[in-house]
């Protein structure tokens, strides 16, 4: 869909991808929230569709002369996986040696991000079931594309990418990463995912917490 349109907040945008999931013949469905923005996104879907409610940890490996330019990504916290992007490894001179440092260095801080909001709580089970992957907006699209390919590997019945608002080019990157794409705006003049809210405030570790506490169901998975 085209043209601005500003959700409440993040609460507000989680209802409305809600209502569109609602529709859908999932099974089992189990709502991966991207921390800590896509937290309060995730809990409406998963309170809608009385599914269970986790993360999903999405960590960035970075090129040797830019950390930003992602080569390819970490996601998982119980059985990590990691998706490369052979060629631009190549492009970047990254060396064997660096990526597993960096792949190293990524598990460890997704173990700690895990364990400051989910403390020893037990990760939701993923094989065979239908994953809806939820945050309050997409601008690239490269980390978690790769993240997506990375959740494939841990043998889910399905992966359903929910997304409030996002760039066309954003879209087309990671459709083919998920079997459905739910994004209720495409703006072609994106600038920003904070200007289609009212109210996009820096959600604190404490909000993830409490959120995770009231939930959809169990938390626990990535």
């Amino acid at each position: 869909m085209s043209g601005f349109h500003q959700f409440v907040d993040r609460a507000d945008a989680g209802r409305s991808l809600a209502e569109v999931l609602s529709r859908e013949p999932f099974e089992r469905p189990v709502v991966l929230a991207i921390p800590r923005g896509g937290v309060a996104v995730g809990a409406e879907i998963a309170a809608r569709l009385g599914a269970e409610l986790d993360l999903l940890f999405v960590r960035k490996i970075g090129a040797p002369w830019n950390r930003e330019v992602a080569i390819g990504a970490v996601a998982g916290s119980d059985t990590p996986q990691t998706v490369i992007n052979s060629d631009l490894v190549v492009s970047s001179g990254a060396t064997r040696a660096y990526i597993e440092a960096e792949v190293a260095r990524q598990i460890a801080e997704i173990d700690r991000q895990r364990r400051a909001y989910l403390g020893g709580k037990t990760a939701v089970a993923l094989e065979g079931r239908d994953v809806i992957v939820a945050d309050d907006g997409v601008a690239t699209g490269a980390t978690l594309a790769a993240g997506l390919k990375a959740l494939r590997l841990q043998g889910v019945r399905s992966v359903t990418l929910a997304i409030p608002v996002a760039p066309p080019e954003a879209i087309e990157l990671l459709t083919p990463s998920a079997d459905r794409v739910v994004c209720l705006r495409e703006p072609r003049d994106f600038r920003a995912v904070g200007l289609h809210y009212l109210d996009f405030a820096q959600v604190s570790d404490g909000e993830v917490i409490e959120t995770l506490k009231r939930g959809g169901g169990e938390a626990g998975h990535a």
